[in-house]
């Protein structure tokens, strides 16, 4: 059993740190990377081969066994990952690659054996793309720092180009410490330089994780948590006089500062920190940020009021409850709620035509749905209810142009939402 083997290597990673795993090939048989196969999500795009998943299926077990008996002979080489854009909230394209279905499968099985074993090495401050952890508690753990511990200063930091800018052999480096399986780094090695088809043109990049790769989250988290996590906890909360702490997520990350010589230091030293690690702190987008909490009574003080700034989605700024005192307030970044709003609108214009009023509300609700259950945290009730309230207005909008005739007034629209009604705004984070 596949659980039970990978089960074994992170007990064996826990119980010793220095354990070197030589080996790990034997995990790539019929039966492992058929599961994977299975865990692969559907109507997705495929890569440069074009074969979809639901063809590659039609002969599973035939398909892997020769992929199988191609990795044994050392003659499987991954294919150019097919590159599409996606556009970013401040409308520049982001780059995507998309891998070939049996390249996701053999990823996920490099993904799944390093996560059995460096789930045992990633420190708390690491959130992303790990299990039991994500967005939201990262979120929780920062909005405590925020309002129990003496933080005066926020550093966000933005890494240029993290992802197309990792540095292959230091990433190599940082596998070896626990990885002595030449054959299974030999495939890393294969996979990170299986380059790109962008249209009709080749690139093979010297350095970089493509996005999109089932392994690269994993990879990345590795990487950083030898040039980050190790390092600011040995070399940088010692070397503080005041209380210092991180939060990252992924490559997104913030430093929260109590004292205004610390944020000197700390600043100076991520910057050669990052040239070590053959990486870019953005000048633009990396800000620090004061962020102390208010004192009674300079509410109209506008030189004593705190910044803000944004966060997985979010903007953190200092607000007064209720019963009169500060806490950490939060609301969905300007950007996302503006793209999120115009992706609805975008999808009703396209849809409204090609299918009935019942499959457009199942579609609508599942957007809501998914809004709410990321941007529903705690202090963020009155702009999920905005939203909520702005997709109902688009989907009367968009229904009432399914033709030159209107089909609904607002009355008639109420009363079918009496009977089929939208989901309800919900806060599925309560952080107080």
């Amino acid at each position: 059993m596949m659980e039970t083997k990978l089960a074994l290597i992170s007990r064996k990673a826990h119980e010793d740190r220095s354990m070197k795993f030589d080996n790990l090939m034997h995990l790539f048989n019929v039966q492992n990377l058929c599961k994977c196969f299975k865990r692969l999500k559907k109507n997705r795009a495929p890569g440069v081969d074009k074969v979809t998943l639901e063809e590659y299926g039609l002969n599973l077990i035939e398909n892997v066994a020769n992929l199988v008996n191609r990795i044994k002979q050392l003659s499987y080489r991954p294919q150019p990952v097919r590159r599409v854009y996606i556009p970013k909230s401040n409308g520049k394209p982001r780059p995507l690659g998309i891998p070939t279905i049996e390249d996701k499968m053999v990823q996920m099985m490099f993904a799944l054996i390093l996560e059995a074993i460096w789930e045992q090495d990633f420190l708390p401050i690491s959130y992303g793309f790990r299990p039991k952890k994500g967005c939201q508690l990262a979120l929780r753990d920062l909005n405590e720092i925020l309002r129990k511990q003496p933080v005066g200063y926020v550093i966000d930091a933005d890494i240029v180009g993290y992802f197309d800018n990792v540095n292959h052999e230091k990433l190599l480096n940082c596998l070896e410490r626990r990885v002595a399986d030449k054959k299974f780094l030999r495939y890393i090695v294969r996979m990170l330089k299986s380059g790109i088809m962008d249209g009709r043109n080749y690139f093979a990049p010297g350095k970089g994780t493509p996005q999109g790769g089932v392994a690269s989250p994993i990879l990345a988290n590795i990487y950083l948590h030898y040039l980050l996590d190790v390092w600011f906890i040995r070399k940088i909360r010692p070397h503080c006089s005041g209380y210092v702490e991180m939060v990252r997520y992924c490559d997104d990350f913030l430093i929260c500062v109590e004292k205004k010589e610390d944020v000197a230091f700390v600043y100076r030293q991520l910057e050669k920190r990052m040239g070590i690690g053959r990486l870019e702190l953005s000048k633009e987008k990396t800000e620090i940020i004061e962020f102390r909490k208010p004192r009674n009574g300079n509410e109209g003080n506008r030189s004593n009021k705190p910044g803000s700034f944004n966060f997985l989605g979010f903007t953190h700024y200092w607000e007064k409850s209720r019963k009169g005192f500060y806490r950490v307030g939060r609301k969905t970044q300007k950007e996302r709620y503006h793209k999120a709003v115009g992706k609805v609108n975008e999808w009703l214009r396209k849809n409204r035509n090609f299918l009935t009023t019942g499959e457009l509300w199942k579609r609508v609700s599942q957007m809501l749905t998914g809004h709410f259950s990321y941007y529903g945290v705690s202090g963020n009730y009155k702009k999920i209810s905005n939203f909520h309230y702005r997709v109902t207005r688009l989907f009367f909008k968009w229904l009432n142009r399914r033709s030159q005739k209107k089909s609904h007034n607002w009355k008639r629209f109420n009363d079918y939402l009496k009977l089929f009604p939208l989901p309800k705004v919900k806060i599925y984070h309560k952080f107080y």
